[in-house]
């Protein structure tokens, strides 16, 4: 495992950086946290564009979804056979999303551990085609060091948390009745709505300012994808 997260994570992201701070060495960490999310993102855009367009269609097949449950919410044998058709037949993975989710922690742990050890350069970790840049700074825009806890950006990074979860639950159907599954499905979906991004605030301002600027510039990225992806989905159907 520590051979995979080093050959696909950690060494990329740090040549990646040490690259970018030699041809760009005007900029400070900050602009190459944010460049390096951006480069993360376009990355695992095919990835992230199939979970928006799953996301949409969940949308749209969520009345037939909440038909099948209150019909069938004493048969849950049939209930799971009949929802499994629906997605099959819609072409339909609830679980596209998951990946995306499961690359962006190694790419957070990984930059977490670079970062504790800035501005200094370990030369042994460097491509061959890699040089060592000759200047450093760790001082985003002149007056906040990347490598220590911000609330500001913490906060930032929670509030773009919340409207990203927010668009992304437009147009889900609330489900109906007081059954458990229901009522289960309706808490946690307020929860993911209110509550993880208090989580999101605690973790990003505990860890370093590195992880919060990581996870606003990968939350506003989301936003501007969801939005251009809907916007061609709504187009083609006119």
């Amino acid at each position: 495992m520590s051979f995979l997260y080093h050959t696909f994570f950690f060494d990329p992201l740090y040549n990646i950086l040490m690259f970018l701070f030699k041809v760009l060495p005007w900029a400070d960490a900050g602009v190459m946290v944010i460049i390096l999310t951006i480069l993360v993102r376009l990355a695992t855009f095919p990835l992230s564009r199939k979970a928006v367009l799953a996301q949409a269609k969940m949308t749209e097949i969520a009345p037939a979804l909440a038909k099948i449950k209150e019909q069938y919410k004493d048969k849950a044998e049939e209930q799971a056979k009949l929802t499994l058709a629906l997605y099959r037949e819609k072409g339909v993975n609830p679980f596209s999303g998951i990946l995306v989710i499961i690359i962006q922690i190694p790419v957070i742990f990984a930059l977490y551990q670079i970062f504790l050890h800035f501005p200094e350069v370990n030369s042994a970790l460097l491509y061959s085609f890699v040089t060592e840049p000759s200047h450093i700074s760790t001082t985003f825009l002149g007056f906040l060091d990347i490598t220590a806890k911000s609330a500001v950006i913490a906060f930032l990074a929670a509030v773009s948390t919340f409207f990203q979860f927010k668009l992304s639950m437009q147009g889900q159907v609330q489900p109906k009745g007081d059954s458990f599954g229901n009522n289960l499905t309706r808490s946690m979906q307020t929860q993911m709505k209110y509550f993880f991004p208090v989580i999101v605030f605690f973790i990003s301002y505990k860890i370093s300012g590195v992880i919060a600027l990581y996870w606003l510039t990968t939350n506003l990225f989301s936003i501007g994808q969801e939005l251009f992806i809907k916007k061609n989905i709504r187009a083609t159907q006119v």
